[in-house]
């Protein structure tokens, strides 16, 4: 077992244990687990948190993207661009909807999808753009949007890794016309179980995104289309109203975290530490660094007793789920250099500076050893 690992949720837990218990035997008692009061309330809470008219609870992220795009009339034959570095998730729901992903190239510096290459890949089947706020950070969501309306296209956020990252102070989430995000319990805002949601200030679409979760139901029994069961249960709606309270200073916490790592690592070897856009903000889901000497670095961190994670090692144009687009190696460069170089380092609430330093002393000894 790692002394430092890349996630540690004990610190967050045992701070909340109570209210989480208390929360679990209130729904224990109301003999009340699915579509009930604590779901009704997560969802006014996590609207007002991302600034945003309506929240529907889902089952997960994967589903919430799935479901927001089925919503805005995403269909065979039509074409979304997604970052070529993303998630496998993210292109998935592409392919739920029977779409076919279009893959654009990431700005170097931050990860994120570079609005200068999505215009070029816009075609007469392009109906939708799905920026991924990757590692934590905003993407460039002004320009993403004014292409958007330029060529009358609709953008959903793939929001699981940001909660509460913003550009030009505008939070992410609350860009898009209908937007996916992931409360799987190691993201930010996390459910003790698979979770999520989407967010969006379109009323006709939040009732239909509502009704397709339920069976395409609004009403028990009458099915006004034909839906899915990916709802949102009580249980994992009242711990995240628990957690959500606690998000803006764990938040704080991450990038407390990551300033230090920023200034105990500059100059260490040929590391290339996260850069964050002048107008965005960061909120630290993941700290990515990138090193040509990745797998060695990673092998002696973990000899060492420090957990590391790579995300994501291959790209979903390489990925055997998705061998029919005909993708080969050197398609997509940049995502393939950072599949290549990029390390995620141990990050999370309550992880204290000593564990930061400990970690920034290996790594220091490993560019010795190279």
């Amino acid at each position: 077992m790692n002394t430092i690992p890349f996630l540690n949720f004990e610190p967050m837990h045992q701070l909340i244990r109570s209210e989480i218990m208390q929360s679990f035997q209130e729904i224990y008692d109301s003999n009340w687990f699915v579509m009930g009061g604590k779901l009704e309330t997560f969802e006014k809470e996590y609207a007002t948190f991302n600034t945003t008219k309506y929240s529907v609870g889902v089952s997960n992220g994967l589903d919430a993207l799935h479901l927001a795009l089925k919503a805005l009339n995403i269909t065979k034959g039509d074409e979304v661009v997604v970052p070529s570095n993303t998630y496998i998730a993210t292109v998935l729901a592409t392919s739920f909807v029977g779409a076919t992903p279009v893959f654009v190239e990431p700005d170097v510096s931050t990860y994120n999808i570079n609005p200068l290459n999505i215009e070029a890949s816009i075609t007469s089947k392009t109906k939708a753009i799905m920026p991924v706020h990757l590692y934590g950070q905003a993407c460039e969501m002004e320009a993403i949007m004014a292409i958007a309306k330029k060529n009358n296209l609709v953008v959903v956020e793939d929001n699981a890794q940001a909660h509460g990252a913003t550009f030009n102070g505008k939070i992410t989430g609350s860009f898009g016309n209908a937007n996916g995000t992931s409360f799987y319990p190691g993201k930010n805002l996390g459910a003790l179980g698979d979770a999520g949601a989407v967010t969006t200030d379109n009323e006709e679409l939040a009732n239909k995104i509502a009704m397709l979760r339920n069976y395409g139901s609004a009403q028990k029994y009458y099915n006004e289309s034909i839906g899915f069961n990916m709802r949102l249960d009580e249980m994992q709606a009242g711990f995240l109203s628990v957690k959500l309270k606690y998000l803006n200073e764990w938040t704080k916490q991450r990038i407390i975290i990551a300033q230090h790592y920023n200034d105990t690592l500059s100059n260490v070897g040929d590391l290339i530490l996260p850069k964050v856009h002048a107008n965005a903000t960061h909120v630290y889901h993941l700290y990515v660094i990138r090193t040509k000497n990745r797998n060695k670095l990673q092998k002696f961190l973990s000899e060492n007793g420090i957990g590391t994670l790579i995300h994501y090692p291959i790209p979903p144009h390489l990925q055997n789920a998705y061998h029919l687009l005909a993708y080969k190696k050197g398609d997509f460069p940049i995502s393939e250099e950072l599949a290549d170089t990029c390390l995620s380092l141990p990050i999370w609430p309550g992880m204290t500076i000593d564990q930061v330093n400990t970690v920034v002393e290996k790594i220091k000894k490993a560019f010795k050893l190279f």
